[in-house]
């Protein structure tokens, strides 16, 4: 039988709630501590789900943990999860993984030599939605993809996040906070991206906070909050993406691919579900019938409207189960790093106005079909 894995929660704040409340759900994994800076934070959300209150070093050192999940702020990402492979422990961190590809191969060079893994979110990739629409290009239902849309647009942050400053900073924006979604996707429907280019700017230099409780104080912008990218993939696709935190509304789709044979149109990369849509030439529109794949049922409530799907830490329970196996994760350092060669190119292609060649590639996940993600699931 597989050794259950301890993990711990490193870093209390508001997203460690759903990676509390998911863990339960899958195999192979149990959740023994959280740690955190401020030691009333994580023992607030210790007695919340009855684990252990931790200190990052008391953490680090404790031999009950054995991967430890990384939910510093961006800028914390690279030093703690350098410090969590350096203790000899697996990491898996929110995303964006490092700020830098100087940072991600020193982590990747730091995790070799201690003979452990590095995995980073977004997850969402491996709902039920999107593994039904690498199927339906795997399968060849649309052709060819040939080139395709996204846009990941919003009037900001500071409207409704307590403490917005750390989007504006450098290490965030709407690509390195917003993007890693999109760009995990197009490498698992795509594959690669071969080069890119892009134009950025920023509508404004400060922003007025309007949630509580900071209204009125305002937010100095130290990153783009509007970019405009252009990526040629290695199979020969060209996609564009608009990503933006100056748009008041529009009409665009979240994510559009043109095939040989048919457009499809994908749901929100944000999330594990939602309407998948094949159109063809002559203006038929066949909206997809979900297939029955477990990680995109809805379990999670909120607020106004339906419940939805929200699987995280599927792919942190898919790196435990590939550490077992021998085998490779899907939201591997590998990918991960990828990802952010092309989101930190993206931003200096905007700064320099010069198209810039990766100097990364990686393999497609392999897909998570209905019975492999059954699997990951108690």
């Amino acid at each position: 039988m597989t050794k259950t894995m301890g993990v711990g929660i490193l870093g209390a704040g508001n997203i460690s709630t759903a990676y509390l409340k998911l863990a339960p759900l899958f195999k192979g994994l149990e959740v023994r501590a959280v740690a955190d800076i401020v030691p009333e934070a994580a023992k607030a959300r210790a007695d919340e789900f009855g684990v252990l209150a931790l200190t990052p070093d008391q953490m680090l050192a404790n031999d009950e943990i054995d991967v430890i999940v990384n939910l510093t702020i961006p800028d914390a990402h690279y030093r703690v999860s350098k410090d969590i492979v350096s203790a000899g422990k697996h990491a898996y961190s929110e995303k964006p993984l490092v700020l830098t590809l100087e940072e991600g191969e020193d982590l990747r060079a730091a995790a070799k030599s201690n003979g452990v893994e590095v995995g980073c979110a977004p997850d969402t990739f491996l709902g039920g939605a999107h593994q039904q629409a690498r199927a339906i290009i795997d399968d060849g239902h649309v052709g060819k993809i040939v080139s395709g849309t996204c846009h990941v647009m919003s009037y900001g942050m500071e409207h409704w996040h307590p403490n917005p400053d750390f989007f504006f900073k450098p290490g965030a924006g709407p690509v390195l906070d917003i993007g890693p979604y999109y760009i995990a996707n197009l490498i698992n429907l795509v594959g690669p991206v071969k080069r890119v280019t892009a134009f950025s700017g920023s509508a404004r230099d400060k922003r007025e906070i309007t949630s509580e409780p900071r209204r009125g104080e305002f937010v100095t912008v130290e990153t783009p909050t509007t970019i405009h990218a252009v990526m040629e993939f290695h199979n020969g696709a060209i996609i564009t993406l608009g990503a933006s935190w100056d748009v008041q509304a529009h009409q665009h789709a979240n994510m559009e691919l043109y095939g040989t044979d048919a457009s499809l149109y994908v749901p929100d990369p944000n999330f594990f579900g939602g309407e998948l849509v094949i159109a063809r030439r002559d203006g038929e529109r066949e909206i997809v019938e979900p297939w029955a794949h477990p990680l995109g049922v809805p379990n999670w409530e909120r607020p106004n409207g339906p419940p939805f799907a929200n699987y995280r830490t599927a792919g942190l329970a898919d790196m435990v189960q590939a550490i077992g196996e021998g085998k490779k994760p899907r939201c591997s350092l590998d990918a991960t790093l990828h990802g952010v060669d092309v989101m930190t190119s993206i931003l200096k292609s905007g700064e320099t106005g010069n198209a810039i060649e990766l100097t990364t590639t990686c393999e497609r996940p392999e897909a998570l079909g209905p019975e492999k993600a059954q699997a990951l699931l108690k």
